[in-house]
């Protein structure tokens, strides 16, 4: 299984994170292809050349701001990337990041969430370096993302709310629940922009399996530590990939038979942004012969208790159950297949009993369809069967 693994071990800010996936292979043209569809040229500009720290060397990136616009709303960001015309993956990682940043800001100011102010976030270094970070991880098709324990640092660090211990409030609150070291360095090592790139990608801290090493990439920071500043990020494959693999997940679940119906799309979205593995509703009949619907959330670990705080904050329901289960997946490829239509995406699985089944990406399918004017069904009909030729012995789910 194609896996990226992150090692924080002097910490994450944006900027290393950007820096170590250009020095991991991502094409430093598109991903100023892709930033470009922001609109925002005149305001920025970034760029990236070799450097080191201690003797380990890697790359550097700087986002050159023209005039930095510090605070800006949850909403002005959210319109600004869905205008942007991203693919959905890309769409959907940034949102997830400022979601989970604007769920912290809400808690420690104790507002509404479409009030929060992006501070230090919400300038256009920080912008950058969020859409920057979906724009890569798309690029890299990465299946897992694992990661070591965050290292948050120590002392005192100045931000927009005055001077505060290491980590910053927004840092120590997007943390909650992943594993953190603090100590090793004197300062600020890990930022808000970081701690969040992490939350909305892991899928699995301090991993146990074993994991084959193939490339690797260094972002090197700008300050000066008692260790090298430098974010190691390594792109291999994982022999989980051998047999199918069991997680530990939870669902998050409440009854509520007292909330408009209207007000359930918008928590959906909030929820699958924040890092929720799915979202559904169930129709069920309560006490008292009430018709209602249970709200159902999967999570991981990392990120069960800040979905269950959304819920119980953007929701009409007093509680909730939160319930461990076990996770079964099968080993799963992403493999590019060449068809007369173009360049299409395939999720290839391997069964227990070592038969393959595969099935073809929604979103290309659908931008062939709508590129040639045709209905989904039919093209996708077509591309299936050019892709089955060319893949002998396995079956279309």
């Amino acid at each position: 299984m194609r896996t990226l693994y992150y090692q924080p071990s002097c910490g994450i800010s944006g900027d290393m994170h950007l820096a170590a996936m250009i020095d991991l292979g991502v094409p430093e043209q598109h991903l100023t292809d892709e930033l470009a569809k922001l609109n925002l040229a005149s305001e920025f500009k970034i760029t990236f050349e070799s450097g080191s720290k201690m003797g380990i060397s890697g790359t550097r990136a700087e986002v050159h701001a023209a005039d930095q616009h510090d605070h800006r709303h949850h909403d002005t960001i959210i319109k600004m990337i869905t205008n942007a015309g991203f693919s959905q993956a890309i769409e959907a990682r940034a949102l997830r990041v400022f979601q989970i940043i604007a769920v912290a800001e809400a808690k420690i100011h104790n507002i509404p969430i479409e009030q929060v102010h992006f501070h230090e976030v919400g300038a256009i270094d920080s912008i950058v370096d969020i859409v920057g970070a979906a724009i890569c991880l798309e690029w890299l098709g990465v299946e897992r993302v694992i990661c070591n324990a965050v290292e948050v640092g120590s002392g005192y660090v100045n931000c927009a709310h005055g001077r505060f211990p290491v980590p910053a409030p927004a840092t120590q609150e997007i943390l909650s629940g992943v594993p953190c070291t603090y100590g090793t360095v004197s300062g600020e090592s890990t930022t808000p922009t970081g701690a969040a790139i992490l939350k909305a990608s892991v899928d699995e801290y301090e991993p146990k399996s074993a994991f084959i090493p193939e490339k690797f990439g260094y972002g090197v920071g700008h300050k000066d530590f008692e260790i090298p500043n430098v974010l190691r990020i390594v792109l291999g494959e994982s022999t989980a990939n051998q047999v199918s693999k069991s997680e530990q997940h939870y669902k998050i679940e409440a009854n509520i038979d007292d909330m408009a119906a209207e007000n359930f799309e918008p928590l959906i979205q909030d929820l699958m942004a924040a890092g929720a593995g799915d979202v559904f509703f169930t129709p069920i009949i309560m006490k008292k012969s009430r018709p209602a619907t249970c709200l159902s959330v999967l999570s991981n670990q990392a990120n069960v208790h800040a979905l269950a705080d959304m819920i119980l904050n953007r929701s009409s329901t007093i509680g909730l159950r939160i319930v461990p289960f076990t996770k079964r997946i099968l080993p799963r490829e992403l493999k590019e297949i060449e068809t007369s239509f173009g360049t299409v995406r395939i999720k290839e699985v391997t069964q227990p009993d070592g038969r393959k089944r595969w099935k073809s990406e929604y979103e290309d399918v659908q931008r062939i369809a709508v590129a040639k004017g045709k209905d989904f069904r039919s093209v996708k009909q077509l591309i299936d069967f050019e892709i089955m030729q060319q893949l002998p012995g396995t079956n279309s789910k």
